[in-house]
């Protein structure tokens, strides 16, 4: 015996507000005839113009330089424009040629932090990231952070080869989606040098203050992420996260209140 078919003007609605606790999917939304109800239907036009908006906002250099605890520089990819940059990908992987000059002061970490694809997860979360990681790595040396135009992931293997850094951190903007448009992302790789692939990375993604991971957790597990790198000599698909609840309670008594 088979179930019965579900009637055509099930209502669903009823149901959403559970759901919605639970996660910011699109579901049980309910219907006006054979199309969504008008409020859920506006709310898919707003955040689809928030992500659009995202990747073309520009990055707030000088509020981040002031926000950020180590001194700065500014470079640039090979990406002239922002039009460039989303048609060419190539582009924001490369260093413009006639950048300024990166000191070669072979710091432990070296961090980059990339506009990407949404420039507002940066400037709301970069620097508050930075600020809580720093103290959770004791002992560690750091070379300027460099705030990169038009940049994408593998932009911080130039930077980080340039400064003989011993790993880099990415700090991007994720591509918008229609549940978050500023979301960061966080890109981890030892020995940074022209051609490394992706599988030689580690990623925190969805770092954000409003249903994503928050600055202050991801920075826990960040520094977890490289502290093991720095022990075992690599990052990449080789290197798990098996953060235990004692080690990441003793992490948090770190952070900055």
């Amino acid at each position: 015996m088979t179930d019965a078919p579900l009637p055509l003007d099930i209502d669903l609605t009823a149901s959403r507000p559970g759901l919605a606790r639970l996660t910011t999917a699109r579901i049980a939304l309910g219907r006006a005839g054979q199309a969504l109800p008008t409020g859920p239907m506006l709310a898919f036009q707003l955040a689809h113009a928030r992500a659009k908006d995202a990747v073309h906002a520009p990055l707030d250099i000088a509020a981040l330089r002031a926000a950020l605890p180590l001194t700065s520089v500014v470079v640039f990819s090979a990406a002239a424009d922002r039009q460039s940059y989303l048609r060419n990908p190539a582009l924001g992987r490369q260093l413009a040629p006639d950048g300024p000059a990166l000191p070669k002061s072979a710091p432990d970490l070296a961090i980059i932090i990339a506009d990407g694809l949404s420039a507002a997860a940066v400037n709301a979360h970069a620097a508050l990231l930075v600020r809580a990681l720093l103290p959770l790595l004791d002992g560690w040396t750091f070379g300027p952070i460099a705030i990169a135009h038009q940049g994408r992931v593998a932009l911080g293997d130039s930077v980080g080869e340039a400064m003989k850094a011993r790993a880099t951190l990415v700090l991007i903007g994720e591509r918008p989606g229609l549940s978050a448009a500023d979301s960061l992302g966080a890109y981890l790789t030892w020995a940074p040098r022209l051609g490394r692939r992706d599988h030689e990375r580690n990623c925190v993604s969805n770092i954000r203050g409003d249903g994503g991971l928050p600055p202050q957790e991801a920075a826990l597990k960040i520094s977890w992420l490289l502290q093991e790198a720095r022990r075992l000599g690599f990052t990449g698909v080789d290197l798990k996260d098996r953060q235990n609840a004692p080690t990441l309670a003793a992490a948090r008594t770190l952070l900055p209140s």
